[in-house]
């Protein structure tokens, strides 16, 4: 009987223990979210990678105010290259922290998981492009940046990344760019979610090859050797020349244009066009003036522009709304908003804010596209690489310089409709402004300054590369700025507070290398 009992009672123990495992199995399933992703298509990283380039805001305050394309009088947050000014804080925002935290970070991510999967070798290298384009944008703003070791913290726990100098990191993106482009095979997977090209392998290929134009013509004062090897490898590739090819972030109500995001909010009345780039565009009746620009005209206050701006719009009866080239008038540069008072008067304004302003309702709408290669940018290093003879083939430096410029021009209507410029009007300014000789490096690079309006990096990489346009220095605080020196312009980029203070062991040997961490000093191909 007390062995039938055990019997019994191990049967119930072993009845109740399979129950609690069984119910334990059901719990776990239960607290299974079977529709939570467990990965993520590496895709979808590279698009979050291209989104995420679009130009932050930032590049408003110091890269076009630089290159005297769009100036505000404010300081506080606002203050950057309108005074030759060093904001550290303002630094933290753009370039740096956007395209290591939300550019480079993605495109790594997408290299690591595809690099040993041939099935997604396309995608491996439209990231490897992509990648290469961030850092070239990083270095070109910095100059040191970290590079070989940057967004390694997971793979490799490297927490405190040291810093490459720009002479070592560009032979580095010349041969990434170059391998990757070659690699691309229109025979492979096509990465149809891509949201640049939709995976079209040409067009990423051009691509590749455009910024590999784009980086040997860096060179040109640093290493013509190099740069013109470079460059004839590029050309030997096959660049974007045509306005189909182009590379640019479409933005809609979802994915809005930062800058445009920012001028028609907390920054609509703050902004307006350079004096140098209206001049510039009205002195030569350049019809490209009439898509960007408009003017409040007579406007005494910012709220004169934002009842102008209304839906429907409703401006006083003293203010005429005009895009008419010629009433517009630029902002000189060199000037805050106490002392842009008395020069708004002495230009016969009624108040600064009478000035010609970017129209916010065309251009830098917050679905405005964001540029970043064009067909016109690279008509244009064409025709000074094959006038300075790296090149030989394809056309004249003067027929490159008239399909850069009218590249640009047929690139308004993307925009707006109401930006684009016409056929007769275009072709009328190309005949009237044929390539000269004795100012072809000059030509060339002021129509470069305005075929990159808007994407502040490129217009100020090429601008201290160049020379060009034959700009006035901005006498803003000049000649007391220890920074900036009287007649002399911001070369670079200061680094964000961030890294000085977390990465300062070294962002200091960094420093050591390439030069004092100031506006004034120059990297390494700005010579």
């Amino acid at each position: 009987m007390h062995s039938l009992m055990k019997k019994i009672i191990a049967y119930c123990l072993f009845i109740l223990f399979t129950a609690v495992i069984s119910c334990t199995k059901k719990l776990e399933q239960i607290n299974v979210n079977k529709v939570n992703p467990t990965s993520l298509d590496p895709v979808l990283l590279l698009n979050n990678a291209i989104i995420n380039t679009s130009f932050p805001t930032r590049t408003v305050i110091y890269e076009e105010a630089i290159v005297q394309q769009l100036v505000s009088p404010n300081g506080g947050v606002l203050a950057g290259g309108n005074f030759n000014q060093d904001s550290r804080d303002v630094t933290n925002a753009p370039i740096w922290a956007v395209y290591y935290q939300n550019v480079i970070k993605y495109t790594y991510d997408v290299i690591t998981k595809t690099k040993d999967l041939p099935a997604r070798s396309n995608l491996y290298n439209m990231a490897r492009i992509w990648q290469a384009y961030a850092f070239m944008i990083l270095t070109d703003t910095y100059g040191a940046i970290p590079y070989t070791e940057a967004v390694k913290g997971l793979t490799d726990n490297i927490l405190f990344p040291k810093y490459d100098q720009q002479q070592d990191i560009y032979p580095k993106l010349i041969q990434e760019l170059t391998d990757a482009s070659a690699a691309l095979n229109a025979s492979g997977a096509v990465e149809t979610s891509d949201v640049l090209y939709s995976g079209n392998v040409a067009k990423w290929k051009k691509l590749g090859y455009s910024l590999l134009l784009r980086a040997g013509m860096r060179l040109s004062k640093v290493d013509a050797t190099k740069a013109q090897s470079t460059v004839q490898a590029a050309f030997a590739g096959g660049v974007i020349t045509d306005n189909a090819d182009n590379a640019y972030m479409r933005h809609d109500a979802n994915y809005q244009n930062p800058v445009g995001g920012m001028l028609n909010s907390t920054e609509a009345n703050n902004f307006y066009l350079a004096k140098a780039f209206v001049d510039t565009l009205k002195n030569n009746n350049d019809p490209r003036l009439s898509s960007i620009a408009i003017r409040y005209k007579g406007a005494k206050s910012g709220g004169d522009l934002s009842s102008a701006n209304a839906n429907p719009p409703a401006p006083p009866a003293y203010v005429t709304v005009t895009t008419n080239p010629a009433d517009q008038i630029g902002m000189p540069m060199g000037y805050d908003n106490g002392s842009i008072v008395a020069r708004a008067t002495a230009d016969g304004l009624a108040s600064f804010y009478d000035y010609s302003q970017a129209d916010r309702k065309r251009i830098v709408k917050t679905s405005a596209p964001a540029f970043f290669v064009t067909a016109a940018q690279t008509n244009l290093l064409l025709a000074e690489a094959k006038f300075r003879g790296w090149i030989t083939g394809g056309n004249t430096p003067a027929q490159y310089f008239a399909d850069g410029i009218k590249s640009h021009m047929d690139q308004m209507a993307t925009y707006d409709a109401g930006s684009a410029v016409s056929a007769a009007a275009r072709d009328a300014y190309i005949t009237a402004h044929p390539l000269q000789a004795g100012r072809e490096l000059e030509q060339i690079n002021t129509q470069y300054w305005i075929a990159s309006f808007l994407n502040g990096p490129e217009a100020f990489a090429n601008f201290r590369r160049s020379g060009y346009p034959a700009l006035q220095p901005n006498p803003y605080g000049q000649p007391n700025n220890p920074d900036v020196p009287n007649g002399t312009f911001i070369r670079r980029i200061g680094y964000p507070t961030s890294e000085l203070s977390v990465n300062t062991n070294n962002v200091n040997a960094a420093i050591s290398a390439m030069g004092p961490d100031k506006l004034s000093t120059k990297v390494w191909w700005d010579k």
